[in-house]
């Protein structure tokens, strides 16, 4: 096969994968209802911890970070850098606009970090890292997932990573319009804290 027939068989592949609703189905599998109707309607993570269950919020991070992984991880099998970091983007925009739910997805920031872990693991252990610290200290996800975000299109940079640049920061400019109403509270100082 031709490269081009690889990456637009990897992108298909990333985007189906990655508009699987995994918050809403473990929501639902846990009876907690349709988690669109909870919170900020999201069906990432943080929104499926506000139902009230940790474990359910644990399994959407982990299920949505594999979505990214493994869309990499898979095609990279391929010996194709620029299909593998497609597949990436891919299951990113399929996880920010999946089909199933007309186009009304999460904001990314787990399929990111999976995707990361396979583009460039060192960027990814950073952002983790940063995520971590930013939450801590400051009780908010969606200012500590900002802050990791940007500090990855630096940190490829200064790593060399080219490759997977622009890949990476159409993900990262994609999931700030995301949060541009998470951005919104941020600024007027009423954005809520983590589990609230």
């Amino acid at each position: 096969m031709s490269d081009v027939v690889i990456i637009l068989l990897a992108g298909g592949f990333g985007y189906l994968l990655g508009s699987v609703p995994f918050g809403l189905i473990f929501t639902r599998i846990g009876g907690k209802g349709d988690i669109r109707d909870i919170g900020s309607g999201n069906i990432g993570a943080t929104n499926v911890l506000r139902a009230g269950s940790k474990i359910l919020a644990l399994a959407t991070l982990l299920a949505d970070a594999a979505k990214g992984a493994l869309a990499v991880a898979l095609v990279w099998r391929l010996g194709n850098d620029q299909a593998a970091f497609f597949a990436g983007l891919a299951a990113f925009v399929g996880h920010l606009f999946p089909v199933w739910l007309n186009f009304k997805g999460g904001k990314g920031v787990a399929v990111f970090i999976g995707a990361m872990l396979i583009m460039s693991p060192m960027t990814g252990i950073v952002f983790l890292l940063t995520w971590l610290a930013m939450a801590l200290v400051f009780r908010k996800s969606s200012l500590a997932a900002l802050t990791a975000l940007l500090l990855s299109l630096p940190l490829l940079a200064f790593l060399g990573e080219y490759g997977s640049l622009g890949f990476t920061l159409i993900m990262v400019g994609l999931s700030l319009w995301a949060h541009r109403e998470n951005i919104s509270r941020l600024r007027a100082g009423t954005e809520p804290k983590i589990g609230q």
